[in-house]
């Protein structure tokens, strides 16, 4: 009975602040809050194109997802829809039988291509995470487009254009429409 009189004596008395660290100034929040939302909304300026992403992806990327994309030692990232089939659900198991699985790539499985370049921005390369300027970002990801089939080779991928690029998935997930707050869906 005392500890449980001691617990709720301690848990009444904390403080508003504990005294440590600072508050953060606005330009360190912005130099991290580099999230990409669906819409485009916090894409840097830049811009790339598959041409110059070929040979960013040549040094950066394909030691570990295959020189053309095809995987290795990490996942793939190029392949498309096994006959306009998405790689998950009742449809895919049906239209696979027997065959193998088809790997997720961002061809057959990623919605957006803001978040792919969000993804490659924030964590790749893996032995230098957010290392790539913005413009090669753009750059590997319009050749990993290109690769996919999805946007030309002369395809120019800039803040004003990747959002508006259709990916071949973008209609096998449910819009995330919240608002926020507590409404729970």
């Amino acid at each position: 009975m005392l500890a449980v009189a001691a617990v709720t004596v301690v848990a009444a008395q904390t403080p508003d602040r504990f005294g440590f660290g600072q508050p953060a100034p606005r330009e360190v929040i912005a130099a991290l809050d580099i999230d990409v939302r669906p819409d485009g909304t916090g894409l840097p300026p830049g811009r790339g194109t598959a041409r110059e992403g070929a040979a960013v992806y040549a040094t950066q990327c394909a030691a570990c997802h295959g020189a053309k994309g095809e995987g290795g030692a990490a996942d793939p990232l190029v392949g498309a829809d096994p006959k306009g089939v998405p790689p998950f659900g009742p449809a895919y198991e049906q239209w696979r039988g027997n065959r193998p699985d088809v790997p997720f790539t961002i061809g057959n499985y990623w919605p957006y291509a803001t978040t792919v370049f969000d993804y490659v921005r924030r964590a790749m390369p893996p032995t230098a995470p957010g290392s790539l300027t913005s413009d090669e970002t753009y750059a590997v990801v319009a050749w990993l487009l290109a690769q996919n089939g999805i946007i030309g080779e002369d395809a120019v991928m800039s803040a004003e254009t990747l959002p508006k690029v259709v990916m071949p998935a973008r209609t096998r997930f449910a819009p995330d429409d919240r608002k926020g707050g507590r409404t729970i869906r």
